[in-house]
């Protein structure tokens, strides 16, 4: 089996448990009321994006789950950094809703520009403006994140 089978596979597995929770998460809202406000395209497009956060987020996970010796310090370090993320971000409320503080951070975050990407795609709106922020960040994220996690593998492997 090749070495790099392992951080391969295990990036391959988490996006397609990303695009399986997208649909279902597309379907429920569907089956729940919620009135997708765009062409199919414009549908594919959120969820590429979507997924393409997702693709560059598991290379944070996958460096962090080579550095650290168990799963419970893996699983602890993979909540520690995405947390302040989430709830820094437009995801729960409008980012004008927040201290000044807090908005300077929510506005250059990965997720606010993913969201507010994905939400204007899905319900119909200006998608340009921060569609190129959402894909700076996606791919900085992997440009760093990918070879240190597989440098790390290769010098922490066995």
């Amino acid at each position: 089996m090749a070495r790099s089978a392992v951080l391969a596979g295990r990036i391959i597995s988490d996006t397609l448990r990303n695009l399986f929770v997208v649909l279902l998460m597309t379907l429920v809202g569907l089956l729940l009321g919620f009135d997708v406000k765009t062409s199919f395209g414009g549908y594919l497009g959120a969820m590429a994006i979507t997924l393409l956060l997702g693709f560059s987020f598991s290379w944070i996970s996958a460096l962090i789950g080579v550095s650290v010796k168990n799963v419970e310090t893996a699983q602890t370090a993979g909540f520690i950094w995405v947390f302040p993320l989430v709830f820094a971000s437009s995801i729960f409320v409008p980012i004008a809703t927040m201290p000044d503080w807090l908005q300077t951070i929510a506005k250059h975050s990965p997720i606010t520009a993913t969201v507010d990407t994905v939400r204007a795609l899905i319900l119909g709106g200006g998608f340009q403006s921060q569609l190129g922020n959402a894909l700076w960040w996606a791919l900085a994220i992997v440009a760093v994140f990918m070879p240190w996690a597989v440098h790390r593998y290769r010098t922490s492997a066995v």
